[in-house]
This record gives structure tokens, C-alpha cells and sequence, in this order.
């Protein structure tokens, strides 16, 4: 077993701390208040489930909602306001108090965990359900999917009831209008579901979510909760739409049925419209359509605007104000999103190696913060001005060279058309350092967790196929660079493995250089690097002379124009009070609607009256959260003055990272990497079920940390044998943790 010290008091990230064993101070307003505010968040959430428990049911749901929308009839905001106070309040309520948590605790400083005398299991990191048509599932999802299938089943058991009763009464009168009855009560409580499932709906797709940041859940494994609830919702909008065309199948009344808009109660056009677009986004988000069709997938994704705005227009104000709370967060994201992504992005330096991968290289500002599980999403015009594609972030942020960087395989039309514009026209290569044309992008990001938890491992396993190489060299980069620092750095034991297909994709391990960052590296972290080469039974003869890698670097650009900071995950103060701005300004917005136009006028057209809802919600993000916007941007623009005068004070410095990269290797890997146990196997796939056992009988009664970076098939093999290591494990044996980092949409 490794003995290793703890320091439980001292900050994992450099920046938190000045001195080695300077111990960070923390307000004791702070370490007060912020348990009061998750408190309250909880609070919020219990009332906003109760609600949602209560609703349906016929007698006490019922008198609930009619008691309180009487007693808020009488607001300014009518009965719209009070449904949306019950239903979306709370979200956006919760999303306030996380914005203020955040800001009370500022920059979360990780400690390291203090040593127990027995390892833990969380249900976070313990798969319970692997291989099946879910992925792999923690104890924890595991346990939140039961949760929301009850409710679900409760909500559909509620409604089922009343029609069960009306159905016995159709019995015992039996009529054409009585089953025409229980239809239309079948379908309209399927579209009181539907609006249930879209309350949770675009929740986890709000990249820069201050409720995501708040749980430290990162976008891209959240995005599968969208996917899962996706899927739900179109089932349920398929049978609500199946039931009226059933009923006006049989009154003969089909196509009158279907154009009809009218302005008295639900339109049935917009509502057609609707189901029509989400169908769309439904059959071609398939796996077997979305992986083949990328670009048809991500093109018909975007009627999930015509998907909204029909469906206010559809149902109304007050019924959309059930699930407007999560919709309203994802348009505020999406404005943030809009104009941080407006600014073009130079990219200052590009390398291709063998293999076909690129890595590209952008400037930032000194303030923007991600750790090295983060990814960011990118748009080259000169490829796509639509195309945005997601990539794992490749560079350490504790580097402090201002840089970014992602590591891109050319494997679909996107990537390949990027290489050519780079390498040049018709495979003709370009020569090493040779000066190419500005390449310009746009960037969104970056994301990932809240926090760097791979530094929260004393022990770690990180398992990657192919380019999923990416986010462990940016990990990698992380400790040595608190190594060279001298900074506390609790990961002391770290197994990397490694599977491709080709022997020229070791290459990638020469985007780090270990010995340059932190000489004498064996001295400070044990680190092993094994290698599986999938596809060739022996080493290529004269490795290193048939290399074909080289860098394409804008030679004119040291710096470059950089990405911008307007991102939710980034200045917590600044995005916090974008959000709180925007959410008073639907408030206000709204109560000056019904004061001056919807109750002098007594506008009471359903569909007209969504179309306003809607109409607010844009407005109130534009004209109260875009002035926050502006002031943040100049600030930045302020910044990155202040930092481009800085570095023109400076002398030229050699540019190491560039002759880094010309490097071409003359072994099996890097010379970089010559200092680290290393071990390459040709013609074999890893075997976990050894490996696993020769680190637990290593390692003895430790947690491991093991990060997984790959295609679904690698995830499922490591996860079934972190599941059986620990089910076996007795009382001397380690506890794997499972953690993906693979984002699949």
C-alpha cells in the first residue's frame, strides 16, 4: 500500500494559496451563510415537488390550485402569474439562491480529503447499471431515474384514475359520445404530462447552468437526462396528438380539425405544428440517424425554437407557464451563448501529426478560469457558419501561458475539410513552420465540472481510446505543473492506458512535454503509461524517419485575438447578475403588459396572449439582460488592454511550445516521456480484469479514481470492472470510482 501525507488544510490549486503551507481563510459569514442557502434551496425544491405530486389529482390538486388562483386573480399578473409562481417560481428561485451561494463561497477552494481508515464508496462514482440501452448509471442516477419514474407513474396513475371513472360510467350508458369523452379526457391529461415533462425538459441543456454548476454536474453528462427525458416527453406528445386525431377521425372532422387556429381556447394548428417539429427532432436525434447524420440531427435540433413558440401559441400563457421556468434559464443561456460566440477567435498556432489529428491552439484571457476536464464547442465559418463541434480541452490551466488548446481527429467531413485548409489543397503538405492563412473561430465555453476532481484522488486510473488521450494531458499538465510549483498535489499513483489503432498516434503524447515542465518526475509522482496498439501485431520498422507531422503556425500572431469571458461558468458575479436582471426584467415586463394592454384592453385570446408570454421572455433577456452584458464586455475589453500592454512591455521570448512540436519521434514514445514507466503492447486489447487486480493487490485498501475518456464500449468494459472489483473486494481491498468523460450527443 502507498503511504502518503496528507495536507487537509491546504488548497489543491495553485492560485489559492501564495505560500506552500499558507492555509486559505474563509469568511465566517461565509461558512454560515452558505449552508443557510442550501438549506433554503432544498426548502424550494421540496415545495416545487409537492406541487408537482399534487396536481394532478382530481380532488385536493384541483381545490389547491382553484384556492390560490383565486387569491392571486386578483394581482396584476392574473392567473398566468400565479401558475407560473407555482410551477416556474421555484426553479427560477432556486437558480437565485445558487447564484448568491456561489458568489458567497467564491472561488471554491478544494481541500485535500483527510485520510480514512477504510475507503468510501459514493453513489455518484458506483456504476449499478451497465451495457444496457441507458449506458453505463451510477448509484446515484440509478437512484434519481427510480424517483422520476415513480412520479411519473404517479402522475399517470392520477389521471388514469378519472378516466377509469368515466369509463365505468360509458359502460353502463354505453354512447358514441361517451367514448368520444374519454378520448378527449385521455388527451388532454396526456398534454397536462407532456407540459410536466417539459418543466424538466431544458434543464440540463443550459451549458453555463447555475444549477448544474451548483450540484458540480458538467454539461456533457447531463446532456443525456435531456436525451432520456426527450424521449419521454415525444412518446407522451405522440399520444396526446394520436387521441384527438381518433376523435375527429370518428366525428369526420380531420382536416377542418387540424387548420383550425381560432381565438376562443387551444389552437390546433400551432399545436400540429408542434408535434410536426418535435417528431422531426425526435426520429433524427436516433442513434442510428444522429451518428450517421450528424449534420441533419444538429440542423433539425434547431426547431426547437418553432417547437416553443408553437407551443405557446398552442396552449395559452397560463398553461405554458408550467414549464417556462427551465425555458426561460435555457434562453437567458442561449443569449450569453450568442454573444460570446459572436467574437472571432484567431487561431494562433496549428499542429498536425501523422495520425490526422490537429492541434489547435487559441489565446485567452488571464481571467478566463476552466479546470482540465473542461471542453469547449467550436465554429470555424470558413468550414460552416453553422456547424458547431463539441472538443476536450487539451492544455492545463495551471500552465498560465494564456493559451487553450484541443486536440482534433479528422474522422467526419468537418475535420477533414480543416486539415486540407491547413496541410493544403489536394494532399499537397505544407512545410514545417511554414507561415499559413489566419484561421478564424468562434468559441463557446469553456464547460465541465465546477471543480477539478481528478485532483482529488491520491491514486488514478485514466483509461482512453484514441483522441480521448486529449483531457489526460491537460490532467497530466495539472500535476506537473503543481510539482514544479511545489504546490500540494494529492495524486501520487497514476496508471494511464491507452488503446489505438496505430502505432503513429503516439504522437499525441508529444503535445506535453513532462521533462521540460517537471524535471525529475520519477522523484515526484509515480507514473505509469501502458499502451495497446489494437491494430498491428509488431513494431513498424524505422519508426520516426516516415514521420509526416508538422507545424503550421501564424507566425504574425504571439497573441492573437482571444476568446471572450461571456460565458455562465465563468465570472460568477457577472453572470449572476445577468440572470437576476433578466428574470426581474420578465417580472417587470409582464406587469407592464397587463397593467397598460392585456387588462385595459381584455385581451383574452389564448394564442395571442402565449405569443406575448414568449415575446417577454426574449425582451426582458435583451433589455435588461443585455446592458449587463455590454458593461461585462467592456470590462473585458479593459482587461485585455491592460494585459496587451503588459506583454508588450516584455522581451521576445522563444516560443517553446513551437519547437516542442516539430519534435518528431525517434522512439517508441516521445523523448518526453522517457522518464516515466512506459510499456507498449502490439496486437492486444487491455485486459481490465488483470489490470484491476494487479492494482488492487499493489495498492492495497485505498479509493481509486478511474476517468474514462472513449466510445461507449470502453466505458461499459471499465465500468463492469470497477462494479465487480468492488462487489468482490474484501476488507483489504480498494474501492474503484467510476467517472466518464466521454460526451456523446
Amino acid at each position: 500500500m502507498a503511504n502518503a501525507q496528507h495536507y487537509p488544510d491546504e488548497p489543491l490549486l495553485p492560485s489559492l494559496a501564495d505560500g506552500q503551507n499558507e492555509k486559505p481563510s474563509r469568511s465566517t459569514f461565509a461558512a454560515f451563510f452558505r449552508p443557510v442557502l442550501g438549506i433554503a434551496m432544498w426548502l424550494v425544491f421540496g415545495f416545487w415537488v409537492v406541487v408537482m405530486l399534487i396536481s394532478p389529482l382530481d380532488s385536493a390538486g384541483n381545490m389547491y390550485l382553484e384556492n390560490w388562483t383565486k387569491v392571486a386573480s386578483g394581482s396584476i399578473y392574473g392567473i398566468t402569474g400565479s401558475i407560473f409562481l407555482v410551477f416556474s417560481g421555484p426553479v427560477l428561485l432556486i437558480a437565485v439562491l445558487a447564484i448568491v451561494s456561489l458568489n458567497v463561497a467564491g472561488e471554491k477552494e478544494l481541500q485535500w480529503y483527510k485520510s480514512s481508515k477504510r475507503p468510501r464508496f459514493r453513489m455518484r462514482t458506483f456504476p449499478v447499471l451497465v451495457g444496457g440501452p441507458l449506458g453505463v448509471v451510477s448509484a446515484a442516477e440509478f437512484v434519481g431515474i427510480c424517483l422520476f419514474v415513480l412520479f411519473a407513474l404517479w402522475v399517470v396513475c392520477a389521471y388514469a384514475t378519472d378516466i377509469l371513472d368515466h369509463l365505468w360510467e360509458g359502460l353502463q350508458a354505453p354512447s358514441n359520445g361517451k367514448w368520444l369523452e374519454i378520448l378527449e379526457r385521455s388527451g388532454l391529461h396526456l398534454g397536462s404530462i407532456v407540459m410536466y415533462c417539459l418543466a424538466f425538459l431544458f434543464l440540463p441543456i443550459t451549458r453555463g447552468s447555475v444549477l448544474l454548476r451548483i450540484i458540480d454536474i458538467p454539461f456533457e453528462q447531463a446532456t443525456r437526462y435531456h436525451i432520456w427525458l426527450g424521449h419521454l416527453a415525444m412518446c407522451f406528445i405522440t399520444l396526446h396528438g394520436l387521441c384527438y386525431i381518433i376523435i375527429w377521425v370518428m366525428q369526420g372532422v380531420l382536416l377542418d380539425k387540424i387548420v383550425e387556429w381560432t381565438d376562443d381556447g387551444i389552437s390546433n394548428l400551432p399545436g400540429v405544428i408542434t408535434i410536426s417539429a418535435g417528431l422531426l427532432m425526435w426520429v433524427t436525434s436516433m442513434p442510428p440517424v444522429r451518428k450517421k447524420q450528424f449534420e441533419l440531427f444538429f440542423y433539425t435540433h434547431q426547431l426547437y425554437a418553432v417547437f416553443v413558440l408553437f407551443l405557446a401559441l398552442h396552449v395559452g400563457d397560463f398553461i405554458f407557464s408550467i414549464a417556462a421556468g427551465g425555458i426561460f434559464l435555457f434562453i437567458i443561456d442561449r443569449f450569453l451563448r450568442f454573444c460570446q460566440s459572436r467574437r472571432t477567435v484567431d487561431v494562433i498556432s496549428v499542429t498536425c501529426l501523422p495520425c490526422g489529428t490537429a492541434e489547435l491552439v487559441f489565446s485567452k484571457p488571464a481571467n478566463l478560469r476552466y479546470n482540465a476536464l473542461s471542453f469547449i464547442f467550436l465554429q470555424i465559418r470558413e468550414l460552416s457558419w453553422l456547424q458547431w463541434h463539441p472538443f476536450s480541452v487539451s492544455s492545463s490551466p495551471l500552465a498560465g501561458d494564456n493559451r487553450i488548446s484541443v486536440l482534433m481527429k479528422a474522422v467526419g467531413e468537418w475535420t477533414d475539410k480543416l486539415k486540407s485548409n491547413v496541410s493544403g489543397e489536394e494532399g499537397e503538405r505544407a512545410l514545417p513552420n511554414q507561415s499559413c492563412s489566419k484561421i478564424k473561430a468562434s468559441i463557446e465555453g469553456p464547460y465541465g465540472h465546477e471543480s477539478p476532481y481528478h485532483l482529488t484522488y491520491e491514486n488514478l486510473i485514466l483509461v482512453a481510446g484514441g483522441s480521448g488521450i486529449a483531457p489526460f494531458l491537460a490532467i497530466l499538465g495539472d500535476m506537473l505543473h503543481l510539482k514544479k510549483q511545489g504546490k500540494p498535489c494529492l495524486p501520487k499513483n497514476v496508471i494511464v492506458i491507452w488503446a489505438i489503432k496505430k502505432s503513429d498516434e503516439l504522437h499525441l503524447l508529444s503535445t506535453v512535454d513532462m521533462d521540460l515542465i517537471c524535471p525529475n518526475l520519477s522523484d515526484r509522482l509515480n507514473l505509469e503509461v501502458c499502451v495497446y496498439v489494437t491494430r498491428e501485431s509488431d513494431p513498424p520498422l524505422e519508426e520516426g524517419n516516415n514521420s509526416e507531422g508538422f507545424t503550421c503556425s501564424v507566425s504574425s500572431l504571439l497573441r492573437g485575438r482571444g476568446m471572450s469571458v461571456l460565458v455562465g461558468t465563468g465570472n460568477s458575479i457577472w453572470s449572476g447578475l445577468y440572470v437576476i436582471s433578466s428574470v426581474i426584467g420578465f417580472a417587470v415586463l409582464m406587469a407592464l403588459l397587463d397593467i397598460f394592454y392585456i387588462n385595459p384592453l381584455n385581451i383574452v385570446t389564448w394564442w395571442y396572449r402565449g405569443l406575448l408570454f414568449v415575446v417577454c421572455m426574449l425582451a426582458s433577456v435583451i433589455l435588461f439582460g443585455g446592458p449587463v452584458i455590454y458593461f461585462w464586455h467592456r470590462l473585458e475589453k479593459t482587461v485585455l488592454a491592460a494585459e496587451e500592454a503588459e506583454d508588450a512591455e516584455k522581451d521576445n521570448r522563444p516560443q517553446q511550445s513551437e519547437s516542442a512540436h516539430t519534435n518528431i519521434m525517434q522512439d517508441n514514445f516521445a523523448p518526453e516521456y522517457r522518464s516515466v514507466s512506459r510499456s507498449i503492447h502490439y496486437g492486444a486489447r487491455p485486459n481490465f480484469e488483470e489490470i484491476f487486480k494487479s492494482v488492487s493487490e499493489r495498492w492495497g485498501n485505498v479509493d481509486i479514481g478511474v476517468i474514462v475518456c472513449g466510445p461507449m464500449t470502453l466505458q461499459s468494459s471499465v465500468a463492469k470492472q470497477c462494479r465487480s472489483q468492488n462487489l468482490r473486494r474484501g476488507s483489504l481491498g480498494p474501492v474503484f470510482h467510476f467517472n466518464s468523460h466521454s460526451f456523446d450527443l
